[in-house]
């Protein structure tokens, strides 16, 4: 019965995207890690550049099988460029949701490294996908609603600021500034 429950997840969730962004995906998958931590039927859905969104865009599927909270999340991220980084990075977020701590809303989570070249953002934001509103964001399945979030890169100084300030402090930074959330090179919003 969990079997065909994970399936019949994996493959909604899957329609839900490829309807959302107008193309079918990419089912990827890392090759090394603790890959026994997470689900055995997770995997990162990539999508090329697509009707509605002129970038890359990563997608987990499946980071919050079997979760018996209110922590009913999966996560994507926006990127310039195909890049494996951004697979490992989603698939890092599901393990850490699943096996240390789980993630939600307005929950930052530290990369660890660049989020892609020598960008200065080494942390992430987890948001409303405020670019797509709640067609992308909420996923119905059996009874409840699972919510796709926006996985932000942001920068350390950007993180202690939502700590200091709130979250809705960092969320009208970025709206003042108009975060420049594709570019890898852009600067720190939080001037010194």
């Amino acid at each position: 019965m969990k079997d065909r429950l994970s399936n019949l997840y994996t493959t909604q969730l899957s329609q839900h995207y490829t309807y959302y962004f107008g193309i079918p995906g990419h089912q990827r998958r890392l090759n090394s890690g603790p890959l026994e931590k997470l689900h055995p039927d997770f995997y990162v859905l990539e999508f090329a550049p697509n009707p509605r969104h002129n970038c890359w865009v990563y997608c987990s599927v499946g980071m919050s099988l079997d979760r018996e909270d209110d922590c009913l999340i999966e996560l994507f991220v926006l990127s310039p460029r195909q890049d494996n980084a951004l697979v490992e990075l989603i698939t890092v977020c599901a393990s850490f949701h699943r096996n240390v701590r789980p993630l939600d809303i307005h929950h930052t989570v530290n990369i660890g490294r660049p989020w892609l070249d020598q960008s200065n953002c080494d942390y992430a934001f987890v948001s409303l996908p405020y670019l797509d509103g709640e067609a992308l964001e909420l996923f119905p399945f059996e009874g409840q609603y699972y919510h796709c979030y926006w996985l932000i890169p942001i920068t350390e100084k950007e993180r202690d600021y939502k700590i200091e300030q709130g979250c809705e402090a960092l969320e009208l930074l970025f709206e003042d500034k108009q975060l420049d959330y594709l570019n890898p090179d852009r600067v720190c919003l939080v001037m010194e």
